[in-house]
């Protein structure tokens, strides 16, 4: 079987109403599709990350010269399943404590054992660029209010389920310590992104002061980077975005340095069913695999792209398809819907 053609479609979904993080608010989520064909004609389907450069132009006039020809590998398996946790938990207009705290009950409900929520949003906590982005002052909430969701949240979820919190790099080192001590009460399961992406030491202070795991950086790329966060211990669990860092095959040398360093690693996986499903089937390929983030908002990138849904298990885990590839097929009915050129 060899590679005869590749191509990307790219996508655009509309957030209505628009919900936010530390990081800023989200009001449109996109995605690029990519399709390889290979001589038997069969289609491989994948994903690559936005964000940054244009990503189309580099898969189409560089790597696809590249890879015409090449032999398409599959990657192995060390699990059958894998367990997600939901991801959700924004700050949005309107949206009180006690609402947060029934979105996580709902979560619970459905078979989660483990639900993730932003914190960070805050008027002042001396960091950098957040005052220069969209909305930057809706939904924001003193540090006080949300120590008072975190409890919310470990209300609803229970002693026992894991809690995590992102923070979308929007503290300082010094401020991070501060509220992860605060947090302690919570039993959080991590702290994601406390600080910036490139202050290496800064996230190696914080893991280093707190008993809480440090989580991170989805904002990092490649081996050599997260080379640095993992040998430095600037992290404790290691979370590269398939989308973003590679693909498979650097996604996989970063786990297994991780793996070097006795370091679990929890893909980001925040964009559509297609980066959802293979995190899945990355997290399965590696032993040290931890848990996988499935996003739990509103967005038609990941409800409607596949002709079958994704779904979570009553044990709060996620089954791989056992399909050829990815094991999905696209609904080229939402695909046309959806395309953004």
């Amino acid at each position: 079987m060899k590679i005869v053609d590749i191509r990307t479609i790219p996508l655009s979904y509309r957030c209505e109403p628009p919900y936010g993080s530390a990081g800023g608010m989200q009001t449109r989520r996109g995605g690029l599709l990519v399709e390889i064909e290979t001589d038997e004609r069969v289609i491989g389907i994948g994903e690559a990350g936005v964000g940054g450069g244009n990503t189309r132009e580099v898969i189409e006039k560089q790597l696809r010269p590249m890879l015409i020809g090449e032999d398409p590998l599959l990657i192995g398996a060390c699990r059958d399943r894998v367990e997600a946790y939901a991801s959700g938990g924004f700050y949005q207009e309107g949206k009180s404590v006690d609402d947060l705290a029934g979105e996580a009950e709902g979560y619970r409900a459905r078979g989660f054992r483990g639900t993730k929520m932003k914190i960070g949003r805050n008027p002042s906590t001396q960091t950098h660029l957040r005052h220069l982005v969209d909305h930057a002052e809706l939904c924001e909430v003193d540090p006080e209010e949300d120590i008072a969701r975190v409890a919310a949240v470990r209300r609803a979820l229970g002693p026992q389920a894991k809690l995590m919190v992102d923070v979308n790099c929007a503290w300082s080192p010094s401020f991070a310590i501060e509220m992860g001590r605060a947090l302690e009460p919570y039993k959080l399961y991590w702290i994601e992104e406390p600080v910036a992406t490139d202050d290496i030491d800064g996230s190696a202070a914080v893991a280093d002061a707190l008993a809480t795991p440090i989580a991170g950086y989805e904002t990092e790329i490649g081996l050599y980077g997260f080379r640095e966060l993992i040998a430095r211990s600037a992290v404790d669990i290691v979370q590269p975005d398939i989308a973003w860092s590679g693909g498979f095959s650097e996604c996989r040398r970063i786990a297994a340095l991780a793996q070097a360093y006795h370091r679990m690693v929890a893909p980001h996986a925040f964009a559509s069913a297609v980066t959802l499903v293979a995190s899945l089937h990355f997290i399965a390929s590696i032993p040290n695999g931890l848990v996988l983030e499935f996003d739990q908002n509103p967005n038609g990138l990941r409800d409607d792209l596949l002709k079958e849904p994704i779904r979570i298990e009553t044990d709060g885990t996620m089954r791989l398809p056992e399909r050829p590839g990815l094991g999905i097929e696209l609904d080229r009915a939402a695909v046309e819907r959806y395309r953004s050129e």
